[in-house]
């Protein structure tokens, strides 16, 4: 069986006058009260549900918001963890 032939291909290079130099501005550390925010949210959620727990029932509006607390505990911890992609 003949053996086929390899064709050879130039390297391929775009043309140098239709790229335009794109300058990145390199992005810096966070600021501190971004990671504090972000930090105390989560802790906050975290409290707000221990709180919950061991004494809900005790406190007014917390009784009145009955399951809806897991809700804010959970929201508050979230949003705090959705934070941690800014982060730098």
């Amino acid at each position: 069986m003949p053996k086929s032939k390899v064709r050879k291909k130039t390297a391929y290079t775009p043309p140098t006058d239709r790229r335009t130099p794109v300058k990145v501005r390199a992005a810096g550390p966070s600021h501190p009260i971004y990671k504090i925010v972000m930090f105390g949210l989560m802790l906050v959620g975290l409290v707000w549900l221990v709180v919950n727990y061991i004494a809900g029932d005790k406190i007014g509006f917390m009784a009145d918001l009955g399951n809806w607390n897991f809700a804010i505990g959970f929201a508050l911890m979230i949003s705090g963890l959705l934070m941690t992609m800014k982060w730098r």
